[in-house]
């Protein structure tokens, strides 16, 4: 029994220790090809690099235009030898990076952008890129990549990853299967390493195996009665982010982006507080539809930022929404065995449920300042 609190007391310490902000750490690599000619653009959040650059230099949380210029120079040379372009027999060269300094917003914040051409010898049939950047200081780091060519029906896309070394992309159309894999892999990715999600998905399933009886909570007597109650929320918080996810990436709504992290961030706060002074009981799924259509909003910003609405959009779509639903499943297995087999213990109603729900709220209301009143408070978010 000490094992399996051990391991309940691990599993929340993974969800909120990493505890970032909505989106794990991206950047944007965009290659346009055509005939003998790449350019790219590669978009870097202004955030990762003042983390290893230090571009705040007077320390107050807030980065300015002027103190992004003036190490621009600095930025360019820290990033540039983290990408490397081989068009293998075309033999691309690089011209100088000349681009005038500018920055682009982005749903989770402002981006660097900065720009390169190379000139190849011939049209390249295939290329390599080798991406590096941030791989000794942030090892969730990864480069969203999109290649467009006269020859392609529809972008290229790939994800980035710089442990794994280079990656070599045929210039040939995509099929949709492709798009189907690589959009399911960055669903899983999104949500495991997207802390918001995973401690409103487990402020929700804290409470699931227990009952609400004169003012306490008890252990739940039924199996089959947990896992309705898991199913009914689980469902109500799928259906509910798949339909905002796809109006938004369609086009059919479009929130900003500042109120839906906001609202993400409260929502998080109002589950957890729910499970210490429960305010919705059996109509728990009721709350749970509510906020994940706002949860779904956040997801497509994520997918909207892949610049891949076209590549092609329904394949991609419904590959981002299958990796969500697969890394939701994947905590729900984990997580409700484990609290089923505690559930009678003290342990688990004391420092799972009230301590658990309470350091979450906390987190989150931080998370809400942060995103509402545009205020950094120096956390690792």
């Amino acid at each position: 029994m000490k094992r399996s609190i051990a391991w309940l007391a691990a599993l929340l310490f993974v969800c909120i220790a990493p505890a970032r902000a909505h989106k794990p750490s991206d950047a944007y690599l965009s290659l346009q090809v055509e005939g003998g000619r790449i350019e790219a653009r590669w978009d870097i959040a202004l955030r990762d690099l003042d983390r290893e650059l230090a571009l705040d230099a007077d320390g107050d949380h807030a980065l300015r235009w002027g103190e992004v210029r003036r190490r621009w120079r600095q930025i360019e040379d820290a990033a540039w030898p983290m990408l490397e372009i081989d068009a293998g027999t075309a033999q691309c060269e690089p011209a100088p990076a000349a681009a005038a300094p500018s920055l682009d917003d982005h749903s989770d914040g402002a981006y660097v952008v900065l720009r390169r051409s190379w000139t190849c010898r011939a049209p390249p049939r295939a290329l390599q890129v080798g991406y590096r950047l941030f791989a000794g200081s942030d090892p969730t780091h990864r480069g969203i990549l999109r290649i467009e060519s006269a020859v392609l029906s529809a972008p290229l896309a790939a994800v980035l990853d710089p442990a794994d070394g280079p990656r070599r992309l045929v210039l040939d159309s995509p099929t949709p299967l492709r798009a189907l894999g690589a959009f399911t892999a960055e669903g899983v990715r999104h949500i495991w390493q997207g802390a918001d999600h995973l401690l409103f998905l487990l402020s929700l399933l804290l409470p699931a195996v227990l009952v609400r009886r004169d003012g306490r909570w008890t252990a739940a007597r039924e199996g089959k009665a947990v896992l309705l109650d898991v199913l009914r929320v689980i469902t109500a918080f799928t259906v509910a982010h798949s339909i905002t996810l796809a109006l938004a990436v369609l086009g059919v709504v479009n929130p900003p982006a500042h109120w839906v992290e906001s609202l993400i961030a409260a929502s998080v706060v109002l589950a957890a507080l729910n499970n210490l002074r429960p305010l919705v009981g059996e109509g728990r799924w009721v709350l749970t539809f509510a906020f994940g259509l706002v949860h779904g909003f956040g997801f497509a910003g994520a997918l909207r930022d892949l610049g891949l609405q076209d590549a092609p959009l329904s394949w991609s779509l419904a590959g981002f929404n299958l990796g969500v639903e697969l890394g939701q499943l994947a905590v729900v297995a984990a997580f409700v065995p484990l609290a089923w087999g505690l559930r009678t213990r003290r342990a688990y109603r004391v420092l799972g449920l009230q301590a658990g729900s309470l350091a979450v709220a906390g987190l989150a209301a931080l998370w809400f300042v942060e995103r509402a009143f545009d205020r950094p408070l120096g956390l690792p978010l």
